[in-house]
């Protein structure tokens, strides 16, 4: 869908590049996770493969064909969910997608995807009144009512309560499975772990990782089972290299000691994020 190439885009007035030489390649059907800390490069990233950021150098070519040479039609092919909820306070959820729907030439039934996400019931609702997370679900909703093919999110489930969110993440994914491609960013490491098929991660301009989330769990983690159990009423904590279950004393100690807990050593998004980034993930 997308082929990045030596992109750089320096800010008017500023010294400094917010993308610096940045290379990647976002396929077809697939979710990609472009994830750094905030100022990395993330956001500027994303105004330019939508168009809003012009003047970069580099490349970018979307399905073959360089960016710049694309009208106004790209926009018939894209969805966006910007992370601050963009809609007309005066008007009502439905009024509001009723407007959006005329930008665009092949549209859908927004009923199921009000139902879908807990709003229809308050479809005559004005949007000024909505809760920050039923905004959200509307910017989602107004996302893909152009049938896009391709979604780029930014912090989609970022202040949604459980429930609403993993609905959120059911539907990404069968857009997923239906053909859509996803361009995704996100602090929720939970979230990245769960839906994306590949991960970059930005810092300062310019990419420092970029794999799928179990390669890099496998890089970054340790090869190692974690055994807990109890002896004489203390719990007891004993590791073993992946080699070493294997042996005996692994099993002997399963089959006589009273265990608790087994974890392995794999790592979590959100350490390789810190790792990788140098900078500790909030809230």
């Amino acid at each position: 869908m997308f082929k990045v190439k030596d992109l750089k885009f320096r800010y008017p007035k500023s010294d400094v590049c917010a993308v610096n030489g940045v290379d990647f390649e976002i396929t077809d059907g697939e979710i990609f996770g472009f994830l750094g800390p905030s100022g990395a490069g993330k956001t500027t990233t994303q105004r330019l493969l939508i168009k809003l950021l012009k003047g970069y150098e580099g490349e970018v070519l979307y399905q073959g064909k360089p960016l710049t040479e694309y009208g106004d039609d790209f926009y018939q092919d894209i969805g966006v969910s910007f992370e601050m909820p963009i809609s007309f306070s005066k008007l009502t959820a439905l009024e509001n997608l009723e407007f959006f729907k005329r930008l665009y030439k092949n549209t859908v039934d927004v009923e199921p995807l009000l139902k879908r996400v807990g709003l229809w019931e308050d479809r005559h609702k004005k949007a000024g009144e909505y809760s920050k997370g039923m905004k959200i679900r509307l910017n989602f909703v107004r996302a893909l009512i152009n049938k896009p093919k391709i979604l780029f999110l930014d912090e989609p489930t970022n202040g949604i309560d459980p429930v609403n969110a993993q609905i959120m993440k059911d539907m990404i994914r069968e857009f997923r499975d239906e053909g859509g491609t996803v361009f995704l960013t996100s602090h929720i490491m939970s979230d990245v772990d769960e839906l994306c098929d590949r991960v970059a991660f930005i810092v300062n301009g310019k990419l420092q990782e970029e794999d799928t989330p179990r390669n890099l769990k496998l890089k970054y983690g340790k090869r190692i089972v974690k055994v807990e159990y109890r002896e004489n009423g203390d719990l007891v904590t004993k590791e073993f290299s992946m080699e070493a279950i294997k042996e005996p004393e692994f099993h002997e100690l399963l089959r006589t000691k009273d265990i608790e807990t087994i974890h392995s050593g794999e790592t979590t998004l959100q350490d390789i994020f810190i790792k990788v980034t140098g900078v500790a993930l909030h809230g």
